[in-house]
């Protein structure tokens, strides 16, 4: 009683106030549509991290502990020679220009490093040379950086043709400040001793933090377009590239925008271009689009309102959109169009009326459906998987409501359609299946069998993993650069080694016994004092004393141990500071007591670059900063991670709450990860839902369970093709499992749904599956081949990932369409689960 008062309810809005009904979708559609203009794409890091990860945590506590700024790293090439005075005078220039930038707050190149030449180890001091004096022979300069542990393969290749320029950015404390007290209040939330004021506080700065890097990441993208506008003035003889996080975070945003931008429009006209074959009239080709504007216009605005960013990850959502209110507004014009053909007298607005009813139930349901596939996001643990969760969700629903309150308005609002609806048509799919199914009937099963065991195949080789330079095309300029940084300058992305070291007592034997008794201790501030003015004196002592010899050669062990790994690029770390000691030494280990010296007397120019980001003595702690080749074919992040943190301790007996791993491409794993765990492992009971739906729709479990069949299949065979063309399952195609089910779904309703109603009519299942294919199965051709010709379009872009989306979705499209229209009726003619034929074969 209630479900038909709704119904009526309906009717009489819909189809008796359709002006009211559009007008107030207009009022709706301008107001989403004024805050859509503060709809944004998220380009920061961390918008692709888990925020509550533990190691994200650490990894701030790391950063703020060795000063540790973003940069950017400027690989510059000259077309002469690169140890030229006049070439160096050019990237003086450079360098300059680029120190000149608001926020650049150190630009660290082979034109400032200290040029040490035959300065013994006990001479060095504030009074060193650079490239840029002129004294310095430019030949012994370039040999002693090239041969430097410190310096080359990081700001120069090893074959002296390439130099690195590190752009480092000044510390951000205000964001700095915002995240340390955030984290505080969630800490006391989650252990439960929040107080009432503090929970206002964390909303209070959640809110603030929120804006805040709304501005931070525009002036981080307009930072970076200031230096690639400065390296463009220096393009001409020198080749320059930019690399590091913050560009590459940047540019994987500037390509999604510019796909968004480019391919907007050629997807709408392919689309519009594939209803006017299909179709043949405007009214049937403005319907789709005007519903799709509509319910885009209202999520995008609805975003804007809320604040919620669209990441790289989300970016697609647009897209799916289009898929889903395509898909609902084609199978509303084929229902009618279907009804106009076969009851040519009745009345247009009772056969609209029939048309849009008789739908909603299966629309309504494959919405749900939908939304249960996209609802498996939530799970993740990740905002901004979370927030694509919510988003398709929220898009499902607007789709579902603007195309059940537009279309039968505007419909009402128009003549009656007489155009015939050919029963030949070009490209007949839907008929050529249903004859194919018939023809080989068991056959069809077979074929099936071995499409799940090449699925099954292709599963087993499903790789997790995130290699950002195979996101670009090779031709593209930031591949090309990620690939010259792999090449010459130890690689872009990095990770830290984070040791913490075995505690020992100041003075202890190891320290400073190296020919010296303890008798040493007594006088050793005075004679130091005597000999050396250099303010090694009570604030100094202490920290002297942590500089040991056994350390120093420890740290350094640890460090030859990183670089000699095949998988790993430059190693920065005091290890490298400790070879170079040596080499100055005499090629001879450095002893504890010339340790405490060195550390006195290295210049403050070198200690925020040599010391301060790789020692913590106040924490007996040791950083080693390791680059990665992003470029390694066989590289494994995971496998990399975890042998690094194993062999370290197992090769220097360290406990394991004594090393830990953190940066960037550590955080980038575990998001992959968990994405991995909570996506392809909980696939089972995403599907488990679905035939709850199923059978809550169908009222029948046998019906639900060859239902479930042909979707999980489609789902398996698209990720089992990754698996065979060896594509990633990483940040950006993690989400077509999810997409895979939720577009399979839709056909699987809709075919399932008019079979059970048409049956009773026909009372043979083959004669059923004829008639569905020549009528719901047209809708749904429709739907895929509308949506096939537009995305195709997206494998002419440059993004790597785009491609792979378009494809991909192109792909489940067609595989669900065909899954549903062979493999479903066939298991329906075997099994019969509306029970037994009343009317013979043909």
């Amino acid at each position: 009683m209630a479900r038909s008062q709704v119904a009526r309810l309906y009717s009489q809005i819909v189809f008796g106030k359709p002006v009211l009904v559009i007008s107030l979708l207009l009022l709706v559609v301008v107001f989403f549509a004024w805050y859509a203009q503060y709809f944004r794409l998220d380009a920061s890091a961390d918008s692709l991290l888990l925020e509550n990860d533990p190691d994200l945590e650490f990894s701030r506590e790391v950063n703020i502990r060795y000063g540790i700024r973003d940069s950017v790293i400027v690989a510059y090439t000259p077309e002469g020679e690169l140890f030229d005075r006049a070439e160096l005078a050019k990237m003086e220039r450079l360098r300059q220009d680029l120190l000149a930038i608001d926020r650049v707050q150190s630009v660290d190149s082979i034109l400032n490093v200290p040029i040490f030449g035959d300065t013994p180890l006990t001479g060095i001091s504030e009074d060193y040379l650079t490239l840029m004096d002129e004294e310095t022979d430019l030949l012994l300069a370039q040999q002693e950086i090239m041969s430097s542990p410190v310096f080359q393969n990081a700001l120069l290749s090893p074959d002296g043709e390439t130099a690195g320029m590190q752009v480092s950015f000044a510390i951000d404390q205000t964001a700095r400040g915002l995240i340390s007290r955030r984290t505080e209040l969630r800490n006391l939330e989650l252990a439960g001793d929040i107080s009432p004021e503090q929970i206002q506080e964390l909303a209070a700065i959640e809110a603030e933090y929120a804006e805040y890097s709304v501005g931070a990441a525009d002036r981080q993208h307009q930072i970076i377009g200031e230096i690639r506008a400065t390296l463009d003035n220096y393009r001409d003889g020198a080749q320059i590239y930019l690399g590091g996080a913050p560009m590459i975070a940047d540019d994987l945003v500037t390509f999604v925008q510019g796909d968004l931008n480019n391919f907007s429009i050629a997807v709408v006209l392919l689309i519009i271009f594939a209803l006017g074959i299909i179709f043949r009239r405007v009214r049937w080709v403005a319907m789709p689009l005007i519903c799709c504007a509509a319910a885009g216009t209202i999520m995008v605005g609805l975003l804007g309102l809320m604040d919620w960013r669209v990441t790289v990850v989300s970016s697609n959502f647009i897209s799916l959109l289009l898929i889903i209110t395509i898909s609902l507004t084609v199978h509303l014009t084929v229902r009618y169009r279907e009804l106009r053909a076969t009851r040519h007298y009745s009345d247009h607005d009772k056969l609209l009326r029939h048309a849009v009813l008789s739908m909603f139930r299966p629309c309504l349901y494959t919405a749900l459906t939908t939304a249960v596939a996209f609802g498996s996001l939530l799970v993740s643990g990740i905002l901004p998987i979370i927030t694509f969760g919510w988003m398709m969700m929220m898009g499902v629903a607007t789709a579902l409501i603007v195309a059940f309150t537009l279309f039968p308005s505007i419909m009402s609002l128009l003549q009656k359609d007489d155009t015939k609806m050919s029963s030949q048509l070009k490209l007949n799919l839907t008929g050529a299946l249903a004859r194919a199914t018939d023809k080989l009937r068991m056959n069809v099963l077979v074929i099936y069998t071995l499409v799940l065991a090449f699925s099954v195949m292709g599963l087993s080789m499903l790789r997790v993993e995130n290699s950002f330079i195979d996101y670009f095309r090779e031709s593209t300029e930031i591949y090309q650069g990620m690939a010259l940084f792999d090449d010459k300058l130890g690689g872009t992305l990095s990770f830290d080694v984070v040791i913490d070291l075995p505690e020992q007592g100041a003075g202890s034997d190891d320290g400073f016994d190296d020919g010296f008794d303890d008798s040493f201790d007594d006088g050793f501030d005075d004679g130091f004092d005597d000999g050396f003015d250099d303010g090694f004196g009570d604030s100094g002592n202490d920290d002297a004393y942590w500089f040991t010899a056994p350390k120093m050669q420890q740290i350094k062990s640890i460090h030859e141990y990183l670089d000699n790994d095949a998988q790993t690029g430059k190693v920065l770390s005091f290890g490298a500071i400790v070879q170079l000691a040596e080499i100055l030494n005499g090629n001879q280990e450095v002893d504890g007591f010339l340790w405490a010296i060195l550390y006195n007397r290295i210049p403050e120019t070198l200690m925020s670059t040599v010391l301060t980001p790789f020692v913590s003595i106040a924490d007996n702690q040791t950083r080693f900063n390791v680059r990665v080749i992003e470029s390694a074919p066989d590289l494994n992040r995971n496998e990399l991670l975890q042998r690094i943190e194993a062999g370290v301790e197992e090769e220097f007996g360290f406990e394991d709450d004594q090393v830990r791993l953190t940066g960037i491409l550590v955080m980038y794993n575990n998001v992959l990860q968990s994405l991995f765990q909570s996506q392809i492992l909980t696939l089972g009971v995403v599907m488990l839902a679905i035939m709850l739906m199923f059978l809550t729709l169908f009222r029948s479990l046998y019906i639900a369970v060859i239902c479930i069949i042909p979707n999980a299949i489609a789902a398996a065979f698209v990720l089992g093709i990754m698996g065979w063309l060896n594509i990633p399952l990483d940040i950006m195609t993690i989400t077509i499992a999810a997409i895979s089910v939720g577009i399979g779904v839709d056909n699987t309703i809709h075919y399932m749904h008019r079979f059970k109603r048409e049956f009773p009519r026909f009372g043979n299942y083959r004669e059923t599956m004829f008639f569905c294919h020549n009528s719901i199965g047209r809708a749904m051709y429709f739907t895929s081949m509308t949506i096939v010709a537009g995305f195709s379009i997206l494998a002419l872009s440059n993004f790597i990932p785009t491609i792979v989306f378009g494809l991909l979705t192109s792909l489940a499209m067609l595989v669900a369409l065909t899954g549903s229209l062979t493999l479903l009726p066939q298991l329906l003619i075997t099994f019969k689960p509306l029970g037994p034929e009343t009317v013979e074969n043909a």
